[in-house]
């Protein structure tokens, strides 16, 4: 790696025998390539093990750490790749490292089976996670103090990352990219990667089950997702996407779960929330504006999402992440969605 920018957030990504080379690209990918000169933030990534020994990895790769175990207590963010084989013993410095780093405050991340590394360390004891959905019950097996969650793509406790298989491993990368440096941030890293900056829903969707369904329905219910989007600044019904897939609100509701791992009103309150971010970060509209042009109807009900969702008010979060101000778009506009989620139930109007 070439120099790091002053300044740069850090992230250490823990190696030793056994890691998957496919979560050391992702890992490296969103935090080891330079993107300032697009907006994205300055990150300095380093590869950390126990010495500077080679790391075998599958396939004939070999990854060369460029700090030792030491280097943990600078770091901003710490990121573990899953396993090849999820039993894998992490040698005991890892462990004990990760504890001092955590007992310090340090966030620490785990992809897919990762958590496994994380429960040897007993830094899930007591504490929710999760891994692969075809992992879980091995994951319950050999760490039975570990709370394991099923039904999610990533999840945090305590300062405490995991996430659930290969893609979801993207998933919260990107995810504590936008924590740290805002949606836009998140949204420039995945554009380079040509992905979705934020998946709804849960690994649910994912999980092996007879349950085909036509084109047709899968068609329709795509076609909702895009209609909503350019309509976000219009109140919405389950009911009014119901119409327009030409099903029942129930049987709308059913289709739209099994084909995102979420229900239509919290996938509704996510897209409003990812708006309302994009237009705090790169416009200086009111908030009475912000809040209208993201469907949340009034100031009001869009504080009491962010501060439910995000622990942070809309104000403070324009403050930690608004860029330049631009040229506002039409009032009819509705801003394209890359945020996070934020639970409702039933079908009324968000606004």
């Amino acid at each position: 790696m070439g120099k790091a920018a002053k300044n740069a957030y850090s992230v250490a990504l823990v190696a030793f025998p056994g890691i998957r080379a496919f979560d050391v690209s992702v890992i490296t990918e969103v935090w080891g390539t330079d993107r300032t000169d697009r907006g994205a933030p300055a990150f300095d990534l380093r590869r950390v093990a126990a010495d500077t020994t080679p790391v075998p990895m599958r396939g004939g790769m070999a990854l060369h750490p460029d700090r030792t175990l030491t280097w943990l207590s600078r770091a901003d963010l710490i990121v573990i790749p899953g396993l090849d084989d999820h039993l894998t013993p992490a040698p005991t410095p890892v462990l004990e490292a990760l504890r001092r780093a955590h007992t310090r405050g340090t966030p620490i991340a785990a992809l897919c089976g990762g958590a496994f590394t994380l429960a040897q360390a007993g830094l899930l004891d007591g504490r929710r996670a999760i891994t692969h959905w075809n992992l879980i019950d091995l994951l319950r097996a050999h760490h039975p103090q570990v709370t394991v969650v099923p039904d999610a793509l990533f999840i945090e406790d305590d300062n405490i990352w995991t996430a659930a298989g290969t893609a979801a491993g993207i998933d919260l990368c990107l995810h504590l990219v936008r924590q740290a440096h805002g949606a836009e941030a998140a949204a420039t890293i995945a554009r380079s990667m040509v992905t979705a900056p934020f998946r709804t829903g849960s690994q649910a969707q994912f999980i092996e089950h007879p349950t085909p369904r036509a084109d047709r329905d899968a068609d329709a219910l795509a076609a909702v997702r895009e209609h909503a989007l350019r309509h976000l600044h219009e109140p919405l019904t389950v009911a009014d996407l119901a119409d327009l897939a030409g099903m029942s609100p129930r049987s709308f509701a059913r289709h739209f779960t099994a084909e995102t791992g979420t229900s239509p009103l919290r996938w509704l309150l996510d897209q409003r929330i990812a708006a309302a971010q994009k237009l705090l970060e790169r416009t200086d509209l009111p908030m009475p504006e912000v809040a209208r042009r993201a469907g949340f109807g009034s100031e009001v009900t869009m504080r009491q999402h962010f501060a439910s969702r995000l622990a942070v008010s809309p104000r403070a979060y324009r403050a930690a992440f608004s860029t330049a101000p631009v040229s506002t778009a039409p009032a009819s506009d509705a801003p394209a969605p890359d945020g996070p989620v934020s639970e409702a139930a039933g079908s009324n109007p968000i606004a």
